[in-house]
């Protein structure tokens, strides 16, 4: 840890920390209900490393995981309207809460913000999601990039394959080897949100940045009907050929488990899937590989999560808030939390020894500002990427043509703009 920011937080663990006078009795714990949706092996893991870490700062967390980031999303705004709201909720940093600061029923986090340096420290794609109308209103725990490439180093030997690929075209010449070699070539997990990641690691890599940022910020309908857009959605669909009969409904960390088992030779999927194959004993490099994209500067899609802090008066609930939100995004958690989610911290001086290789690679490739694209959950309404959402999925699993998904697209934006 190094930097004036680092000894800030430092400074401010250290009086939470700090043991009571001689002869006063200590004070009760600051009682914390949080509610998250991290119930995979390599997520509880890591959700463990705050927990612990808040208990030592002088912290007592109560676990309330929800399965299902929609459903624990749900169940928090249910709370918060019924007048039970938990202490701190976990949203992704996006625009997801956006309307909940909007009706006042946040508390911020300013002064946590500005001891620890914030608006120095942490990236601008992240400061734009969580810094409204001029005020920070949740506290970003980890940095994800949700199109990575892992691939079994196993399957990947037995279709001789002995490189990564340098393009698309070449990608798609793997999975036809892993094909050929009686594997699973890409392992997936049918769900809307997984369909809609799988297309924006395509959008980014073969549209382009431009293309991407034309589209999801500036909601260009031309560009919706353009041959670029059109290539995307045709390469998209030609990876379901590559698909088993069982990824229909799949979850996300099962469809991770066949790469894990060398059933399966290749999953594109955010780096928290990198929890899991750390969670069964494997290693970046020996038994897995990482790939963010295709050549040395392929965009690197930034989103992440965040925890928000419920509207309350309450002294002693106000301040467990700012004990979470301190403790969270110190140095020392956010390298323990992000070792096991697979993550990378949200800050850049941090101890990076106990990280891996692929997220010292998604490190590097943070340093470089061009390379940094948002996720489109930071750009567009929570009704808008619904809305997209199901158009994808109609089209990655009924026979429409690439033409239909555009115009479906292009009138799914007009509809959801205002």
């Amino acid at each position: 840890m190094t930097g004036a920011a680092g000894r800030a937080v430092a400074v401010a663990l250290a009086l939470a920390l700090a043991v009571p006078a001689h002869g006063t009795p200590p004070a009760a714990p600051l009682k914390a209900t949080v509610s998250h949706w991290w119930t995979s092996g390599g997520e509880s893991a890591a959700i463990r490393q705050f927990a612990d870490a808040f208990t030592r700062a002088g912290g007592q967390w109560i676990d309330q995981a929800v399965a299902g980031a929609d459903q624990s999303r749900a169940s928090t705004i249910n709370r918060i309207v019924g007048g039970n709201a938990p202490v701190a909720a976990q949203f992704n940093t996006s625009k997801q809460f956006r309307d909940i600061v909007d009706q006042g029923l946040l508390n911020d986090v300013d002064d946590v913000a500005a001891r620890g340096n914030w608006d120095r420290i942490l990236p601008q794609t992240i400061i734009d999601a969580i810094k409204i109308n001029g005020h920070y209103y949740a506290a970003p725990v980890d940095i994800h990039m949700p199109a990575w490439f892992f691939y079994s180093k196993a399957a990947y030997a037995k279709a001789g394959i002995k490189a990564e690929p340098a393009s698309f075209d070449e990608f798609m010449g793997h999975l036809d080897r892993l094909k050929r070699a009686g594997l699973i070539p890409l392992a997936f997990g049918g769900q809307v949100w997984q369909e809609k990641i799988l297309f924006d690691a395509v959008f980014a890599l073969v549209g382009g940045p431009d293309l991407y940022l034309r589209i999801y910020r500036d909601r260009d309908v031309k560009a919706v009907h353009s041959p670029a857009f059109r290539d995307v959605l045709v390469k998209f669909k030609r990876l379901r050929a590559y698909t088993d009969p069982g990824a229909p409904g799949r979850n996300w960390n099962d469809a991770t488990a066949l790469v894990v088992s060398g059933r399966a030779g290749v999953q594109i999927m955010g780096d928290w899937a990198k929890g899991e194959f750390t969670t069964a004993g494997q290693v970046a490099g020996r038994e897995f590989g990482c790939f963010p994209g295709f050549g040395p500067k392929a965009p690197y899609v930034v989103a992440g999560d965040a925890f928000v802090f419920p509207k309350t008066g309450k002294p002693h609930v106000v301040k467990a808030q700012k004990l979470l939100a301190t403790v969270m995004t110190a140095p020392g958690p956010q390298v323990e939390f992000s070792a096991r989610k697979g993550s990378i911290p949200i800050r850049p001086d941090v101890d990076v020894s106990k990280l891996d290789l692929c997220a010292r690679m998604g490190i590097e490739i943070m340093a470089d500002k061009t390379r940094q694209l948002p996720n489109t959950e930071m750009l567009l309404d929570p009704d808008l990427n619904g809305a997209l959402q199901d158009v994808l999925t109609n089209y990655w699993n009924r026979n429409e043509t690439p033409e239909r998904a555009q115009q479906a697209f292009a009138q799914a934006m007009k509809d959801n703009t205002w």
